[in-house]
């Protein structure tokens, strides 16, 4: 059989269309395990986009952002809500839990965020689910069941993976089972979406026989919430294929958790249920590859994480309590205490393998001031041998031996540093210690946490 290749010239469209890029989106991103400031970078960010979007992830992450002395609190809502000329787009990566939205919105419009319902879009392949504690219990049972998985890892194998129980790793396994139901399914033919509904609960209590789901009540509130978000629901690739090939905008990304807890490159099993490195960004919002502009990895000065797993520059003394102490290390999401450590340069370097950062925002510089000596860490040792890699089998791991370079501290208060050469010396080569260590530019330095306490570099 002959094989004809057509000879016809592309059409001028066509032409247009492979010229024609498009808007870049510009990417935040944890580079760590989490909680390094994401919220605040984005804000910053934000004061000056068009759209800001979240990809991936619901309401086991939370940012906080302060802004003129008020501190807001975000778990699914972008942090870029808070700009009243900026639409935020939850996009179809995303698990949403529908009255845990509202309850979210309502308490943050209490603390002046205005008007929040008209600037928000919705996609319509979002997958609902629990996502945040709530006084209604909406899609309870994606909870339930997490606390029910952690309990059985509990004494089946004496330990669990520490999740957050918002029930995102439940509503994941749903949907990788074509088993979830999504937003434009709610909106759709209420009859067929009950069925889906009862099917699904009936599953789940099929592998859980103690799991209690108020079916009626559930669907009950699902048919109320249904009219309250229809406003806000639209297609969201079709939204953002327009905001990047339409007019001049300023597109960002706000990314949830972090490299390290990224289902296929964190230290797993003690990772979330999603992608949250920069391939996330294209899944979650259904963008090309070609349209991903700059990509900011954050990072504290030091290292924390909350939860269950390894933690090879943790450190379990004097030094932990004092950065949990000043740095006001608990969890925005579950209230825990976060473990601390000194910097660990190993991580940022194989976050950055992973997601190419163009520059990187460095906060919570401020909480060193007081330490006479500050430690990095800069390589793992195997049995006394430097190994070349970060490791992926977690028992490996938590035996690493960290070698660590140590600095002076700079024993000087920077909290009111609002440019670099009001930095102290020694504070300034332990940044450009960092910066050259792991190849990439830091382009802010957090030393507080409102918006005026990043430092722009360039």
């Amino acid at each position: 059989m002959e094989r004809f290749i057509s000879r016809r010239p592309a059409s001028a469209s066509a032409k247009r269309q492979r010229s024609d890029a498009g808007n870049k989106v510009m990417v935040v991103l944890g580079a760590q395990w989490g909680d390094e400031g994401k919220g605040k970078v984005v804000d910053l960010l934000a004061t000056e986009s068009d759209v800001v979007c979240r990809c991936q992830g619901g309401n086991n992450a939370g940012h906080t952002v302060v802004v003129e002395g008020k501190e807001y609190d975000f778990h699914l809502l972008p942090s870029g809500i808070i700009n009243p000329k900026c639409t935020s787009l939850i996009g179809n990566g995303v698990v949403i839990h529908l009255p845990g939205l509202f309850e979210e919105g309502d308490k943050n419009e209490k603390k002046g965020l205005k008007g929040w319902e008209k600037r928000l879009i919705i996609s319509d392949r979002a997958h609902i689910g629990r996502s945040v504690d709530s006084v209604f219990k909406l899609f309870d049972f994606h909870q339930a069941v997490d606390g029910i998985q952690e309990a059985r890892r509990q004494e089946q194998e004496g330990k669990n993976i520490g999740t957050t129980k918002k029930g995102i790793g439940p509503t994941y396994t749903s949907k990788a089972s074509r088993i979830g139901l999504r937003i434009c399914d709610l909106l759709s033919d209420y009859n067929e979406f009950s069925i889906r509904f009862k099917n699904l609960v009936q599953q789940y209590q099929s592998m859980y026989p103690d799991l209690k789901v108020d079916i009626d009540g559930q669907l009950k509130k699902l048919k109320e919430y249904a009219e309250r978000i229809r406003p806000m629901v639209r297609d969201g690739v079709y939204f953002m294929n327009e905001a990047i090939h339409g007019p001049p905008k300023k597109i960002l990304v706000e990314g949830a958790n972090a490299a390290l807890l990224d289902i296929d490159f964190g230290t797993y099993p003690f990772v979330t249920s999603s992608n949250c490195t920069v391939g996330g960004v294209c899944t979650g919002l259904g963008i090309p590859p070609a349209n991903i502009g700059d990509v900011y990895g954050v990072s504290k000065a030091y290292t924390t994480r909350v939860g269950i797993g390894a933690f090879p520059t943790e450190q379990l003394n004097e030094v932990g309590e004092l950065l949990q102490t000043r740095g006001h290390e608990v969890g925005v999401t579950t209230g825990r205490k976060r473990r601390c450590g000194w910097l660990d340069l190993v991580i940022l370097r194989y976050a950055q393998m992973i997601n190419g950062f163009t520059a990187i925002a460095l906060t919570k510089l401020d909480i060193l001031d007081v330490l006479e000596e500050i430690k990095v860490g800069v390589a793992y040792k195997l049995n006394g041998k430097r190994i070349p890699h970060f490791p992926a089998n977690m028992e490996v791991l938590n035996k690493v031996e960290v070698e660590y370079e140590t600095f002076p501290g700079w024993m000087t208060d920077t909290s009111a540093a609002r440019k670099w050469s009001d930095l102290p010396p020694k504070a300034q080569n332990y940044i450009r210690f960092v910066e050259n260590h792991i190849g990439v530019p830091i382009k802010w330095v957090g030393v507080g946490k409102s918006r005026e306490c990043m430092i722009q570099m360039f």
